[in-house]
C-alpha cells in the first residue's frame, strides 16, 4: 500500500483528500509536511481525522517547500523516503491578488524543491501534481489537456507562476510517473456546502450581500461565458481515481463541472437564493473592475478586481482525456445549480466569521 506524502495540509483540499484516502482504504498512513505557523492547527485536524479511522495515522513533519530538501532533516528524509509511494503536491499560493515575488517563491521555487525531493524516492509509484486550468491565461477558445502553450498574457501572477511550475513538473514525465491535475475554480463540498475560505464563487456572494440593499439590483456577468468551476468532492474523488489508474501516468487532465452554466445564470440564481429579488439593470464588467480598483469599493464589496476576469473568461477547457480515464470510475457528477442552495446555506451561516473571508 505504501505511505502517501502530502503538501498543503491542513488546507481544505488536502484535508478532504486525506479523509477520502482513508475512507476509500487507499492507504493507512499519510505523511504531511506542514509550515511551522500551521502546525498547531494541523495537529488538531489530523487528530479529528484519525479518530474517524482506526489503524490510520497522519504523521506530521514541520517543513517548508520553499527551502531545499523541504527544510527536512537528512535523518527524517532517510527515514520516510523508502516508505513513500505517492506524492500529492497541493501546497501553493492561490490568492488572485498575490504579488509576483511571493508567487514565484512558493509556486515555482517551491515546486522545484518538491520535484527534487520526489526524485529521491526509491519506491515512488505516482507523483500527483495540482496545477490549475487557468494557466491558459488570456488564451481563447478550446484548451486541450495535452497542450502546455504559453499564452500571450496572463490575468495575474497566480496564473503565470502556476504555468511556470507546471512546466517544471511536465519536464519530469520522461523520468517519473507524473499525473498533472488542472482543476478550474474550486468551490466547497457539493453536499455539505462546507469550504475553508470565501473566495471564487463566494466572492459573488459577497458582492450580492452588499448590493442587495441597493434600490436597483444590478445584473453582473456574461451571458455568453461558461462559469468555470468545480466541486471540491469531485476534484478529490476524481484525483484519487486517477492516482489508482495506471493509464493516467504521464497524463494531464482538466477537472471541471460536467454541466457548465453561463455566468449570468449562476449569478441570477445566487441573487434569487440570497435576496428573493430579480436583477433589473446591467453593470458592465469593465466598469465593475474599474470600480473595484478603488479600495473603498473593493473593501465594501469584499471582492478583488481580479475576480472580474473570470466572469468573462474567453477559454473553455476540453475534458476528453479526463472522461476517458474516469470512464469506469463510477464518478458522481455534480450539477452546480442543484447544489447552489447548499453553498449559500453554508455561506449565510458563516459569513459573520472573519476566518472564512480572504483579506482584500
Amino acid at each position: 500500500m505504501g505511505s502517501h506524502f502530502v503538501t498543503g495540509f491542513p488546507g481544505f483540499v488536502a484535508t478532504h483528500l486525506i479523509y477520502e484516502l482513508f475512507k476509500q482504504k487507499v492507504t493507512s498512513e499519510v505523511i504531511a509536511i506542514v509550515q511551522s505557523d500551521e502546525l498547531a492547527c494541523a495537529k488538531v485536524v489530523a487528530q479529528e481525522i484519525e479518530q474517524q479511522f482506526e489503524q490510520c495515522q497522519i504523521i506530521l513533519f514541520e517543513g517548508d517547500i520553499t527551502l531545499p530538501n523541504l527544510d527536512l532533516a537528512d535523518a527524517d528524509v532517510q527515514l520516510i523516503a523508502p516508505k513513500i509511494s505517492i506524492i500529492w503536491h497541493l501546497a501553493g499560493e492561490h490568492n488572485l491578488m498575490i504579488k509576483r515575488e511571493k508567487a514565484w517563491k512558493v509556486n515555482v521555487h517551491g515546486t522545484a524543491n518538491v520535484n527534487d525531493f520526489t526524485g529521491k524516492l526509491p519506491n515512488l509509484k505516482r507523483y500527483m501534481y495540482f496545477s490549475t486550468a487557468f494557466i491558459a491565461g488570456k488564451r481563447q477558445g478550446e484548451i486541450l489537456e495535452m497542450e502546455l502553450i504559453r499564452p500571450s498574457a496572463f490575468h495575474n501572477f497566480l496564473e503565470e507562476s502556476k504555468f511556470e511550475a507546471e512546466l517544471l513538473v511536465d519536464d519530469l514525465k520522461l523520468e517519473l510517473p507524473v499525473t498533472i491535475i488542472r482543476p478550474t475554480m474550486i468551490y466547497g463540498h457539493s453536499q455539505t456546502g462546507r469550504t475553508q475560505r470565501f473566495d471564487g464563487i463566494y466572492f459573488l456572494m459577497n458582492m450580492i450581500g452588499y448590493l442587495k440593499n441597493q434600490m436597483l439590483f444590478p445584473q453582473v456577468g456574461s451571458k455568453n461565458t461558461d462559469f468555470q468551476v468545480v466541486a471540491l468532492d469531485y476534484v478529490v474523488n476524481a484525483s484519487i481515481a486517477l492516482c489508482l489508474n495506471d493509464q493516467a501516468e504521464g497524463e494531464t487532465v482538466h477537472l471541471t463541472d460536467i454541466n457548465l452554466y453561463k455566468v449570468i445564470d449562476v449569478y441570477q440564481r445566487l441573487v434569487q437564493l440570497m435576496t428573493k429579488r430579480k436583477t433589473f439593470s446591467t453593470l458592465p464588467l469593465g466598469i465593475a473592475k474599474v470600480m473595484l480598483e478603488q479600495s473603498s469599493i473593493r473593501t465594501a464589496w469584499h471582492v478583488p478586481p481580479q475576480m472580474i476576469d473570470y466572469l468573462d473568461h474567453a477559454a473553455c477547457f476540453d475534458t476528453k482525456d479526463c472522461e476517458r480515464l474516469l470512464e469506469h470510475a463510477n464518478m458522481e457528477w455534480v450539477n452546480l445549480l442543484e447544489v447552489l442552495p447548499n453553498l449559500v446555506d453554508f455561506y449565510e451561516n458563516n459569513k459573520h466569521l472573519t476566518t472564512y473571508h480572504v483579506k482584500i
